[in-house]
């Protein structure tokens, strides 16, 4: 650092100096902008941010522009790949592939739902909080505490709760006299996703909730007061006036569970290994199974790329937005 500023010191001494003009006099060189540079944060910042910026570029941009040439090769992962004929040809192999198209809806279905669902979970839970219920801190940090976990231990105990025999579901149903409800909820293709949805809508929720709950406290309370003098019910109160001002709240918790829906490869991998089936068959793991499995790399860098391009198009436009904003 301090031979930095010793390499700044002699270039700005170095430029006020004069240099000699042709008639033998002399003339200030221009030193306005080396001056500039130097005396600015940017060069005192570069220890801090390049050396991070370096290996960024390279392990991930450079990891994913390489992905994206080796999709359009036809390389199975043996051997050097060819780059002399790069073409789309592994993309329309992939468009015209049933397995990915019905991956691809599985995980739009898996994207809205789970988004949706946990917004409307965790808003309800934010709303009951904010009214001043009891023990707040402590059902604050149960509903929190599942989005500590790690997709891993989330697909593990799910896999519990979900065992038709000793699962924590089917032995309540049946305590309570329910027989009939008992499922093979994670053996039935019926039921598969929907019960992978309900998983990680269980350990999502609570971070939304604290989401909602901070733009809730963010309100002011003559608005409340406001609406109650007005006559409105508490139902019209937090349909009219409340849940329009958590505008920004739902965008940024939407964005975060889009991502982890997109992410969701450790819970699907962990509960049911690289072939799920099917009707719970999503993108990240087939992307795995045709790389790993099938040793098809250029098609697992396909489908990767799609998942890169889907999770821009989810993350862009609210980067956008926070630049409109002045807040990036």
């Amino acid at each position: 650092m301090d031979s930095l500023r010793t390499l700044a010191r002699r270039l700005l001494t170095a430029s006020d100096e004069p240099e000699p003009s042709a008639d033998g006099g002399t003339t200030p060189r221009r030193r306005a902008t080396v001056r500039s540079a130097f005396r600015s944060g940017f060069l005192r910042s570069l220890p801090f941010w390049l050396p991070g910026g370096l290996f960024v570029g390279l392990f991930v941009y450079g990891a994913i522009g390489w992905n994206v040439v080796i999709s359009l090769t036809d390389w199975s992962g043996l051997g050097t790949p060819e780059y002399d004929s790069l073409d789309l040809s592994t993309y329309v192999q992939m468009v015209s592939d049933p397995t990915f198209v019905n991956a691809l809806g599985n995980t739009l279905v898996l994207l809205v739902a789970f988004t949706v669902a946990s917004l409307a979970v965790g808003l309800t839970l934010a709303i009951l909080i904010d009214r001043g219920i009891r023990f707040e801190n402590t059902f604050r940090t149960i509903y929190l505490l599942p989005m500590s976990l790690s997709f891993v231990v989330t697909a593990i105990f799910w896999a519990w709760m979900y065992n038709p025999r000793v699962g924590m579901i089917n032995v309540g149903l049946r305590t309570l006299g329910l027989d009939f409800l008992t499922r093979a909820w994670i053996g039935n293709p019926q039921f598969k996703l929907a019960a992978v949805i309900f998983a990680l809508i269980w350990q999502f929720s609570g971070y939304c909730m604290v989401v909602y709950l901070a733009g809730l406290r963010g309100i002011p309370t003559e608005q409340y007061e406001a609406a109650r003098a007005d006559g409105a019910s508490t139902y019209r109160m937090y349909r009219r006036v409340i849940v329009p001002q958590l505008r920004a709240s739902t965008t940024s918790a939407a964005v975060v569970l889009m991502v982890f829906a997109l992410k969701a490869f450790d819970f699907l991998f962990v509960m049911f290994g690289d072939t799920p089936g099917p009707s719970v068959d999503i993108l990240s793991v087939m992307m795995f199974r045709q790389a790993f499995s099938s040793t098809n790399w250029a098609y697992g860098s396909a489908i990767a790329t799609v998942l890169f391009v889907m999770a821009l198009a989810v993350i862009a436009p609210y980067l956008w937005m926070q630049h409109k904003r002045g807040e990036l």
